[in-house]
C-alpha cells in the first residue's frame, strides 16, 4: 500500500493518489486511460490529445501496516498523500488529486 503518481511529462502536472493495492489500482488507471472510461476527465482529455507516451506512473511512497495495528491504513494513506501533494507543490509542480 502506498502513495503513487501519474505524471504528465509534457506539462509536469501529477494526478496523485493512494491505495491499500497498488499494483491493482495503477492497473486499473491504465486500463481506464486506454478505454477512454477514466472519471478525472482532465487526465483523460491530456491523455487522448498526447498519448500513453507522455505519462509517467510511479510510487511515491510505501507503507507498511502491520495486521495487529488498531490504525486506519486509509487515514494513514490520505495523510501520506497529502504531504506528498504539499511537496510536489514546493517544488513547483501542479498537482491534482485521484483519491
Amino acid at each position: 500500500m502506498g502513495v503513487y503518481r501519474i505524471r504528465n511529462t509534457r506539462n509536469g502536472k501529477s494526478y496523485i493518489g493512494f491505495s491499500t493495492d497498488l499494483p491493482a489500482r495503477l492497473s486499473r488507471h491504465k486500463a481506464e486511460l486506454k478505454f477512454g472510461s477514466h472519471r478525472n476527465t482532465e487526465l483523460l482529455g491530456e491523455w487522448k490529445l498526447l498519448g500513453e507516451s507522455c505519462f509517467e506512473f510511479e510510487v511515491l511512497d510505501e507503507l507498511e501496516h502491520e495486521e495487529n495495528s488498531k490504525s486506519n491504513p486509509a487515514e494513514e494513506l490520505s495523510i501520506l498523500t497529502e504531504i506528498w501533494v504539499r511537496k510536489l507543490e514546493k517544488e513547483g509542480s501542479s498537482v491534482v488529486s485521484l483519491s
